[in-house]
């Protein structure tokens, strides 16, 4: 199969490309290499290389001659530093995605795998037990600053028990990027239907690994820890530490990718299907942080109690259909893949598009 990889040179984007020449296919890389992801010219993977950004519309269309399948990484990713950064989210993500699609329709390509984000759920699965399961309003900034972090109920306001998030779930983008992802979804899925073609998004969760970009605000967690522990700092776990999130390997989203990309053509004709994508094996902020910085040797996390407005409390997926539906398996365990990643290297980043 041979398949154009947006964003292939970026952290996620050249594990992919790896993966698929690993299985036989023939990835082809566009890649814009913007000074705010790549600094510096990056590592290239080991593949055709085509320099273009997705809403460069003549770039996108000689790129996509030939091609069999879309696998659409190219995005600005993180929750970013305020709402001044909304029209580069925007830009990158939903134009940038409606001209890639445009282009594909016009191509008559018709298989798309899409870069989507367990952010589209926003705080995720609660359970109260007079109430069954609700969803708690946008925290507030009194009681975040007073060190209240758990949602509470919305109808009692008792204590609520965090739990796995099915894709049936209902979506509540809770801050820009999060509503971008969503839009992407969104254009996925009226192409789908417009052109009679299959879409598969893939909602990350928290992605960690080799290669992942450094000194950037827009990057995840394990990124932020990372680069402490490198420059000697302490990691600092904003609120208590608590907040539960599902930590999976690049290395197995990288074949939850070319998974879906062998199997996208087998689906219903004029859909989106979404698959959760998650280790399965849920940890807080806290132990993440302890056990990056043992692997690495220290020095030890500091919980701050510092708190961003945007982040949500605890979101964790439930990745039961990609393993039943698409046979799909992750092999890198939470503690083998913090040691890993903590001997690692980075990649330089001055910030924002991956």
């Amino acid at each position: 199969m041979r398949v154009l990889v947006t964003g292939g040179a970026g952290f996620i984007g050249s594990h992919i490309v790896n993966a698929l020449k690993d299985r036989g296919h023939d990835p082809v890389v566009l890649d814009a290499l913007l000074p705010a992801a790549h600094p510096g010219t990056p590592p290239l993977p080991d593949a055709e290389f085509v320099r273009a950004d997705v809403r460069d519309a003549d770039a996108v269309r000689s790129a996509l001659r030939g091609m069999d399948a879309v696998c659409h990484q190219a995005a600005m990713v993180g929750l970013g530093k305020n709402f001044a950064d909304a029209p580069d989210y925007v830009g990158c993500n939903d134009l940038g995605t409606a001209v890639l699609l445009a282009e594909t329709a016009a191509a008559g390509v018709r298989e798309l795998v899409l870069a989507g984000s367990m952010v589209v759920y926003g705080e995720g699965r609660y359970t109260c037990e007079r109430h069954g399961t609700v969803r708690p309003g946008p925290r507030r900034t009194e009681d975040l600053m007073a060190g209240r972090f758990e949602p509470r109920c919305p109808d009692c306001g008792e204590e609520l028990a965090p739990g796995l998030v099915g894709e049936d779930a209902p979506t509540d983008p809770r801050n820009v990027y999060a509503t971008t992802k969503l839009a992407q979804e969104h254009l996925a899925a009226s192409w789908a239907r417009c052109t009679e073609g299959r879409a598969v998004s893939l909602r990350y969760h928290n992605v960690y690994g080799p290669g992942m970009p450094r000194d950037t605000p827009y990057a995840g967690v394990a990124s932020f820890f990372r680069s402490s522990l490198a420059l000697g700092e302490a990691p600092q776990v904003f609120e208590d530490g608590a907040q539960r999130r599902d930590f999976v390997h690049v290395g197995d989203v990288a074949s939850a990718n070319a998974v879906a990309l062998e199997a996208v053509g087998g689906l219903s004709a004029g859909t989106l299907t979404a698959f959760n994508t998650g280790s399965g094996d849920p940890h807080t902020v806290g132990e993440m942080a302890s056990a990056l910085a043992a692997a690495y040797g220290g020095p030890h996390p500091v919980v701050t109690g510092e708190f961003r407005l945007g982040d949500v409390r605890h979101i964790t997926a439930d990745s039961t259909r990609l393993r039943e539906e698409l046979g799909w398996r992750p092999e890198v365990g939470f503690a083998q893949g913090m040691t890993e990643f903590a001997r690692a290297g980075q990649r330089a980043s001055a910030g924002a598009v991956g």
